[in-house]
């Protein structure tokens, strides 16, 4: 027996009236399966993250950005003019 707020329970009892559903059970069961997908995609998702960060920490120092931009405009200027 769960306990829902009136709104979700005139949710619950829309969706059987509608046909939907046969019962507010399958409701239910049906709104944990979708909640039980969402939670192992983002668990996926934050893993995935996690690793990313690790490589990159494992991947050395990094490069300061304006040291490399700047490295690029020289060698793109002294093509150009040469």
């Amino acid at each position: 027996s769960v306990e829902l707020p009136a709104r979700m329970a005139d949710t619950v009892r829309a969706a059987v009236a509608s046909g939907d559903y046969a019962d507010a059970g399958e409701v239910v069961r049906d709104a944990l399966r979708d909640w039980s997908a969402k939670r192992r995609v983002a668990t996926a998702e934050l893993e995935e993250l996690r690793q990313l960060i690790r490589e990159g920490d494992e991947s050395g120092p990094g490069i300061d950005a304006e040291l490399v931009f700047a490295r690029l405009r020289a060698k793109y200027a002294a093509m150009a003019e040469g």
